[in-house]
């Protein structure tokens, strides 16, 4: 079949586009997908170039094309574990069943499914452990992909492969942040890097819970964002103070932090939430620990997922109280292309890949 392998760590030549890799074999209790489309995350760039190891203290664009010239490899995947390579990357991953393993109904061969992107039955359902698709396992960056058949969910819905491709991340990421941070209706919240996959998900996200949404991004993609739901929209680089009156926020949805993270905090009144779920501004912040405690504010950091938070981003699609953000779409054959877009922040909404038949 033909697959997007990463062959180590490092820039964009470390992914290498073959038309000779076997199919796998589903197992007991797997299923076999026919990729149809694929979305590009920031954890995709993120493994690629080691930036989850503790030795990088910059931006995911510092290394974003050429990686990182000192890096650990043995911290340098998100779960703090060495990888191995070759890997198929491609932590979103929509097609149809075409075959299953032992265990597994015949049924559900051709099924149309998404695959829930942080897997918990290769851990046998451990709390606060899970394996991510495309990242300790294979991915979606392939002709086929297989994956567990619990793990492996039927959609029904009118939208396309590539819609629903734009899913799994960034939506489950966004519905664990905003799970996590308690948002409720009459809420205000402020979401960061709002115009990427995951922060306008959680725009619509908290919208359908009843809040109001104020959105951090370039100016240039102010309208996009309010088409989504944003009630007011804060231009990436201005003060944001200029913007909010302090303490007026009541919970912060954040996947930046860097330079601007005490700003955040000063937006949150007292008793305020502080969720997260990145770092692309930079993982290392100041926190003046008095904000912190004479606040009374609530840290979540926001990566392992209990199974509903998946399983309620089916029902909102079937539902169609959600509807999907791409922005562009690649062959996979174009993945560099496909990267260096999504490194250059042009553009808002999710970049997804279609896989060839």
């Amino acid at each position: 079949m033909t697959a997007a392998l990463l062959t180590g760590h490092g820039g964009l030549e470390k992914l290498e586009v073959r038309d000779d890799v076997p199919v796998p074999t589903p197992g007991p209790g797997e299923v076999l997908i026919k990729v149809a489309a694929a979305g590009v995350n920031n954890t995709d760039i993120n493994t690629r170039i080691g930036w989850y190891s503790k030795t990088v203290r910059t931006e995911t664009s510092a290394g974003g094309a050429q990686g990182f010239e000192s890096l650990d490899d043995d911290d340098a995947s998100w779960s703090g574990t060495a990888l191995s390579f070759p890997r198929i990357q491609g932590a979103d991953c929509c097609g149809r069943i075409v075959a299953v393993g032992d265990g597994v109904s015949g049924d559900r061969i051709g099924e149309r499914v998404l695959v829930r992107n942080m897997l918990r039955s290769h851990v046998d359902y451990r709390p606060w452990e899970c394996w991510t698709f495309g990242s300790e396992c294979d991915g979606g960056f392939a002709q086929y992909a297989r994956a567990p058949a619990r793990e492996t969910y039927k959609v029904e819905c009118d939208w396309s492969d590539v819609e629903l491709a734009s899913v799994p991340c960034a939506y489950s990421t966004a519905e664990l942040l905003v799970d996590r941070a308690q948002v409720r209706k009459g809420d205000h919240v402020l979401v960061t890097g709002a115009s990427g996959g995951v922060g306008s998900a959680a725009i619509q996200l908290a919208k359908r819970r009843g809040a109001t949404v104020t959105a951090i991004a370039g100016a240039g993609k102010a309208e996009a964002l309010r088409a989504l739901g944003a009630d007011r929209v804060a231009p990436r680089g201005d003060r944001l103070a200029d913007h909010l009156p302090a303490g007026s926020v009541d919970a912060v949805l954040d996947v930046v932090a860097g330079p601007g993270f005490p700003d955040l905090l000063n937006a949150l009144r007292r008793g305020g939430r502080y969720a997260v779920a990145g770092a692309i501004g930079g993982p290392l912040v100041e926190l003046d620990v008095r904000t912190l405690y004479l606040k009374d504010l609530s840290f979540f950091g926001c990566t392992f997922q209990e199974d509903e938070i998946f399983e309620n981003l089916i029902g909102y699609i079937e539902r169609g109280e959600i509807r999907p953000n791409v922005s562009s779409t690649y062959p996979l054959a174009r993945i560099v292309d496909a990267q260096q877009e999504f490194l250059s922040k042009r553009t808002g909404g999710k970049i997804v890949l279609t896989i060839p038949e």
